[in-house]
């Protein structure tokens, strides 16, 4: 009781002699960075339902047309829209060896050099070495399509024979969309691994490991779900790229799986037919939007894997 009557002269003397309770300041900077971060994030998402729903109508056009039926579409192997041959697997299975062969080379390069830089490197070295991976990152994707039609190309006819690897192939594609997207598998990995807490490497190195033990047994387990969910943005990065395939992987659809061979993947293909003379309403014009709804469609279920992955093997430090 003594208390509680000493307590209530002071708040009445620190509101001018009447006790009032506390009043929610309304803070008019915090409220506009809210308004406007609501609005982006609303921009967002309309635009991608905006997307999807063109998809759907465009595509709903393709496939209501007589000469178009889905069990052609999904169970044959030529595409040849000009004679009605609507098969979509010679455009899926360039894309699909293009993206293998990008993330053959991505995937190692791009952990190993997260590794180094979140466990190798200096102070002074990480500062030099990332923004120089940021300039790779930001080189526009058409100067590495004439890179892979003027270097690699050459370099793998130099090394595997003219006769056996043609001047439009889908590995030079691959292996250039592999180094195109190794910054960004570094830079989503490494930043997974450097938010694992030093308190594990200093357990490991209590134990005994080395260095290395401790950054691949330790380390890298810890930050499973972020590698993982680098690798599948990474994917997902790889499937949808355009400039690189439209230039150096081939200009007609192939059903093959031999990577020295000329190929149209689904995007090469997209960019091909929408910069042609095809009139509008057309089945040419409208099949490109079953292919890029095909292809959202594919990169939506990766992303959702990704999602999924993330929040099962989940590590919260405190």
């Amino acid at each position: 009781m003594k208390s509680d009557a000493l307590v209530l002269p002071r708040m009445q003397v620190a509101s001018g002699g009447n006790a009032s309770p506390l009043r929610h300041r309304v803070r008019w900077g915090e409220r506009l960075i809210q308004g406007f971060l609501f609005l982006c994030g609303a921009v967002s998402i309309l635009t991608t339902v905006g997307i999807v729903a063109v998809l759907g109508r465009e595509s709903l056009l393709f496939f209501a047309s007589p000469e178009v039926h889905l069990s052609e579409f999904f169970g044959t192997t030529t595409w040849q829209p000009a004679i009605e041959r609507f098969g979509i697997w010679p455009l899926v299975t360039a894309t699909l060896i293009t993206s293998s062969i990008a993330m053959l080379v991505a995937l190692p390069l791009g952990l190993a050099v997260a590794i180094y830089l979140s466990e190798y490197a200096s102070d002074k070295a990480r500062a030099i070495l990332k923004p120089v991976m940021e300039i790779l990152a930001g080189v526009p994707t058409v100067v590495y399509g004439y890179f892979a039609l003027t270097f690699m190309t050459p370099l793998l006819r130099s090394i595997f024979g003219r006769d056996v690897v043609e001047i439009y192939n889908t590995a030079s594609a691959g292996i250039v969309i592999g180094i195109l997207i190794i910054p960004l598998v570094s830079s989503m990995a490494e930043d997974a691994l450097r938010a694992v807490p030093d308190s594990l490497r200093q357990a490991a190195y209590g134990l005994g490991a080395t260095k290395l033990e401790t950054a691949v047994r330790v380390v890298l387990p810890a930050a499973l779900s972020g590698v993982t969910a680098a690798f599948i943005v990474a994917i997902s990065r790889a499937v949808g790229e355009t400039m690189v395939v439209a230039i150096a992987a081939g200009a007609g659809p192939k059903f093959t799986f031999n990577p020295f061979e000329a190929a149209e993947t689904m995007t090469g293909h997209i960019v091909r037919i929408s910069g042609g003379d095809l009139s509008y309403d057309s089945i040419d014009y409208n099949s490109i939007f079953a292919i890029g709804l095909l292809l959202f469609v594919m990169t939506l279920t990766l992303n959702v894997i990704s999602q999924r992955i993330v929040r099962r093997f989940r590590e919260v430090y405190e």
